[in-house]
């Protein structure tokens, strides 16, 4: 296993590539939460295990850090003034009544445009203006002001007009949102302990654990801690560049509570380790050490050669070929190991994605 510490070799877009039947593309969840697949990853060669024998891998004193954000129903279907079909994801909700979103419409409308969305304020749903850019003025986002009909807060108005929104690879979603699976998404793509309303997608390594598995880790003298980081859609957004250091990350807003704070201070001084629930959990915290700064937006780009300061273990799904999340992990447990878990996983059939499996990773120690 190399180590994640220093880069043997200047890393390119290709090298994160993978050949990934399109049948292992998870478009359900597992029946249940816990029943899905965990590859142990921290041994080369790995173990194959089910996700509810987690808390028996763990130690008593470890501290697992979740990320407790709420998928919020994001997508709004509409159409502009002259009857043009669009789709807003609404990405971040600013000040007051406005928003951000990306849009797809055939012809992007101009500034002061009026959209009708959900049917618009006539046929019981509500209108927005078009703002401009975001976040300037050739900004890749849109900023909109909503007007519900009684003055609803853009919360409200998403909780009643808007979809879940799946990632692009669940292609069972159909436009209009007349999704027959749409019941089983409000349940299963979110994690049991989402808190904070404010992500376009959940934070996958979380979806395994279930009421049992929690109450089991509690037992074992497992403390539990949580962050926040609202995810955006930029996670799905492609790397477009050979050359990693000219892509541009996407930015979030992430906060670490005072109370988790403690909770790392304590699990430092019993000498318990520190195990990251997902990427976005890692990001979280390593933004956090990296910055002094408890709360703000990050565009933290993690690749081999990434000095962790944190994160001791981590629980991740199984990524898309040349994203980076795949960097992300490569840079955490090491290139050669991580190629050899993917090859590993593809032969073994494990389900990939967000509805998909995962796999325990510990960084190797220099």
């Amino acid at each position: 296993m190399s180590s994640a510490s220093t880069a043997p070799r200047t890393f390119t877009l290709s090298d994160f590539d993978f050949e990934l039947p399109e049948l292992l593309i998870a478009q359900h969840p597992a029946p249940q939460r816990s029943g899905s697949r965990l590859l142990d990853g921290r041994t080369a060669p790995p173990t194959d295990r089910i996700f509810r024998e987690l808390p028996d891998l763990l130690q008593p004193g470890d501290l697992l850090v979740f990320n407790d954000t709420r998928v919020v129903k994001a997508r709004v279907f509409g159409e502009k003034a002259s009857g043009g079909k669009l789709e807003l994801l609404i990405e971040r909700v600013l000040t007051g009544n406005e928003v951000v979103a990306h849009m797809k419409v055939s012809k992007k409308p101009l500034p002061g445009a009026t959209l009708h969305l959900a049917g618009g304020a006539a046929a019981g749903g509500f209108d927005a203006t078009l703002l401009g850019r975001y976040p300037d003025a050739d900004g890749p986002l849109f900023r909109l002001a909503l007007r519900g009909p009684a003055g609803e807060s853009p919360w409200e108005l998403m909780e009643r007009h808007g979809h879940l929104p799946l990632p692009p690879y669940i292609e069972r979603q159909q436009a209009g949102g007349n999704d027959p699976h749409a019941g089983e998404d409000s349940e299963r793509y979110q994690t049991v302990f989402a808190r904070a309303p404010g992500a376009v997608a959940a934070p996958t390594a979380a979806l395994h654990f279930d009421d049992a598995v929690l109450a089991r880790l509690a037992e074992r003298g497992i403390e539990r801690a949580s962050v926040t980081l609202h995810v955006g859609a930029g996670t799905f957004q492609p790397v477009k560049t050979e050359n990693l250091a000219e892509h541009r990350m996407h930015s979030e807003w992430y906060e670490v509570p005072l109370a988790t704070l403690a909770a790392l201070e304590r699990c430092r001084q019993r000498g318990g380790r520190v195990v990251a629930v997902g990427t976005t959990t890692v990001r979280t915290l390593e933004s956090w050490a990296a910055s002094g700064q408890a709360a703000g937006d990050t565009s933290i780009f993690i690749t081999p050669g990434f000095q962790f300061q944190v994160v001791d273990l981590l629980l991740t799904n199984f990524h898309l070929p040349k994203s980076t999340l795949m960097m992300l992990v490569s840079a955490f447990a090491g290139y050669e190991h991580i190629m050899h878990l993917y090859r590993h996983a593809v032969a073994q059939r494990y389900r990939f994605f967000s509805y998909g499996d995962c796999m325990l990773l510990e960084r190797p120690r220099a």
